[in-house]
């Protein structure tokens, strides 16, 4: 297996990098109870998905 002739420079290196780092995940909110979800997901608040209740959820 080959291997590098030469160093590679920081900026190279950093360069590389920049898109490693990790991305906050966007919240939407649920129409029914308005609390936060992620996109295209049932909310676990609710239950509900698209306005149907797809899961039931344990009162508190």
């Amino acid at each position: 297996m080959p291997n590098p002739k030469r160093r590679h420079s920081k900026r190279r290196t950093s360069a590389r990098r920049t898109h490693d780092s990790l991305k906050r995940s966007i919240l939407g909110e649920c129409p029914s109870c308005h609390s936060p979800k992620l996109p295209h997901r049932v909310c676990p608040s609710c239950g509900k998905y698209k306005g149907r209740e797809v899961i039931e959820v344990a009162a508190e």
